[in-house]
C-alpha cells in the first residue's frame, strides 16, 4: 500500500499509542502484511509499554546501523522483527526502536537507505507505519517524513495541545512542500479530549482530519502500558473502531495523492486493485492470494489465542516472504513420447460423378483426364509342358475402365483380355495401358 508516518508534538499527544492502534486495526487483504517501525530518536516505548518488558531489548533499530555499514541492511531487517498479531500469523510485525537516545547519532547515515528498503517492501505485500514520535520529523531523520506517502500528526483537541502543535505543523508543512512530496501529504489524527470539534480544528489549521480517536483512558492503557489485545471488549471498543475508520481515510488519501503525482499510471493501478470497501487502491496490482500460513520457524504459530492471556509475541527472525502464496508454475512442455506430430490436413476428395454416355465414339482429346492410375497387371504363372491344368485357383478380376450405362453402348475391344496361350509358351507381356478417360459433368 504505502508508507505512513505518524508524528507527535509537545505535551505527549499519544503518537505511539495511535501508531499501535493503526497497526492492530489496519485492514489487510489476503497476502498483505503491515509493519510498525519505531523511528523515534528519543527511544522506543513498545518493549517496555505494550509488551510489558517480556521481550529482551536485543532486537531493534540499533542493530540496523551496524548492518548498514556492512552492506547487510536488507538482510538484517528480517532478523529484528517481532510478531504482534493476536493470532500469531506474522501479519502484524514490529521493529522495536532505540533503547537509548544516545544511539540516534549512529543512525544519521542509515535513515536514507532504510527508507529505500521500506519502500521496496510494498512489492512484497507490506504496508509500513512509522512512529516518528515528537522529534522524528526533524534533523537527520527528516527524510522519513519527506518520503512518506502520508504524514499523520496526532493532536489533542485541547487549547494547550492545539497551541503547542501550531508552530510544529507550520514548519512541517513548509518542509514537505520544499523538500518532500508536497504539503498535501499532511493530515490530522485528533484525540477528542477537549471541546473543539474536528471541523473547527480543520478550518483553523487548514489541514484535513483523517480520524478522531476518543479519549478512552482505559482502552488506551492497553496499548501504552500493556494488556490483553485479544479481549473481545478491547477489539470492539470505540478506540479500535475509530482506528479502523482512520486507517480507511489514510488509504484514501494515499490513493488521491498517487493519482495526482502519477496521473498517467494511477488510473490503471486504481482499476486493478480494489480495497476491502470496494474502492480502488493505488498500489500496483497483484494477483489474489490465499490466506497466509504461519511460519514453521515459530513455535507459537498455529495456536489459537487464549482470552485473558498475554498476547502472542514471537521474536525474530521473520522470513521476508513467509506465508506468501507461491506463483503458479508455468505449464510443463509435452514429453518427448507424447509430442504432437504435424498432421497434413486431409485432401478434398470429390464425390464420384455419374458417367454420362459419350456423344462421340471416342472421348474428346480436349477434355482433361482425371488422375491416371496404373492398374496392376496379372501375369499367369508359367507351367511346364505336359503338366495338367490346375483348376480351383482364384483368377484376378480385371478392372473395368468405364462404368456400364443403362442403355446399350457400342462394343469396344477389351484392352486387358488375355488370349489363350498354347502350352509350352510363355504369356506375352501386355503393353502399358492406362485407364480410360472419364468425362467431367457438364
Amino acid at each position: 500500500m504505502a508508507v505512513i508516518a505518524v508524528v507527535g508534538g509537545p505535551g505527549a499527544p499519544g503518537a505511539t499509542t495511535t501508531a499501535l492502534a493503526l497497526l492492530l486495526a489496519w485492514p489487510l487483504q489476503p497476502g498483505r502484511r503491515v509493519l510498525l517501525v519505531e523511528c523515534d530518536p528519543d527511544g522506543g516505548a513498545v518493549l517496555a509499554g505494550a509488551l510489558e518488558g517480556r521481550v529482551e531489548a536485543v532486537y531493534g533499530l540499533r542493530n540496523l546501523a551496524v548492518a548498514d555499514r556492512r552492506g547487510l541492511l536488507a538482510q538484517a531487517l528480517w532478523e529484528q522483527l517481532i510478531d504482534l498479531s493476536p493470532e500469531g500469523g506474522a501479519d502484524r510485525l514490529l521493529l522495536p526502536g532505540l533503547t537509548d537516545p544516545t544511539q540516534a547519532p549512529g543512525l544519521a547515515y542509515t535513515w536514507e537507505p532504510l527508507m529505500e528498503v521500506l519502500h521496496g517492501l510494498e512489492q512484497q505485500g507490506y504496508d509500513v507505519i512509522l512512529d516518528l514520535g515528537r522529534s522524528g520529523a526533524t534533523g537527520t531523520s527528516a527524510v522519513l517524513a519527506r518520503r512518506a506517502d502520508v504524514v499523520a500528526a496526532t493532536v489533542r483537541t485541547t487549547l494547550r495541545g492545539l497551541s503547542a502543535v501550531r508552530p510544529r505543523l507550520a514548519a512541517l508543512a513548509e518542509d514537505l512542500a520544499t523538500a518532500g512530496t508536497g504539503a498535501d501529504a499532511l493530515g490530522l489524527l485528533l484525540v477528542t479530549e477537549g471541546p473543539y470539534s474536528g471541523a473547527e480544528v480543520a478550518r483553523e489549521f487548514g489541514l484535513p482530519v483523517l480520524g478522531q480517536l476518543p479519549h478512552a483512558v482505559r482502552t488506551a492503557r492497553v496499548l501504552s502500558d500493556g494488556g490483553d489485545i485479544t479481549d473481545r471488549r478491547f477489539i470492539r471498543s470505540e478506540l479500535m473502531r475509530t482506528a479502523r475508520s482512520a486507517a480507511d481515510e489514510v488509504q484514501l488519501l494515499v490513493r488521491r495523492r498517487r493519482q495526482r503525482l502519477a496521473p498517467s499510471a494511477a488510473p490503471a493501478q486504481v482499476a486493478a486493485a480494489p480495497t476491502a470497501e470496494g474502492e480502488p487502491s493505488g498500489y500496483p496490482p497483484q494477483a489474489a492470494q490465499p490466506p497466509q500460513q504461519p511460519s514453521p520457524s515459530s513455535p507459537s504459530f498455529g495456536q489459537p489465542p487464549q482470552h485473558g492471556a498475554p498476547p502472542v509475541i514471537t521474536t525474530g527472525p521473520v522470513a521476508p516472504l513467509a506465508g506468501l502464496a507461491p506463483q503458479p508454475a508455468a505449464p510443463a512442455p509435452f514429453p518427448a513420447h507424447v509430442q504432437p506430430q504435424h498432421v497434413q490436413p486431409p485432401q478434398h476428395v470429390q464425390p464420384p460423378q455419374q458417367a454420362r454416355p459419350p456423344k462421340h465414339a471416342a472421348p474428346s482429346p480436349h477434355v482433361r483426364p482425371e488422375q491416371h492410375v496404373q492398374p496392376q497387371q496379372y501375369v499367369q504363372p508359367q507351367q511346364s509342358p505336359g503338366a495338367p491344368q490346375q483348376y480351383g485357383q482364384p483368377q484376378p478380376v480385371q478392372p473395368q475402365p468405364y462404368a456400364q450405362p443403362a442403355h446399350p453402348q457400342p462394343a469396344h475391344p477389351q484392352p486387358y483380355a488375355q488370349p489363350p496361350q498354347p502350352h509350352g509358351q510363355a504369356p506375352q507381356q501386355q503393353p502399358h495401358v492406362t485407364y480410360g478417360e472419364v468425362l467431367r459433368a457438364r
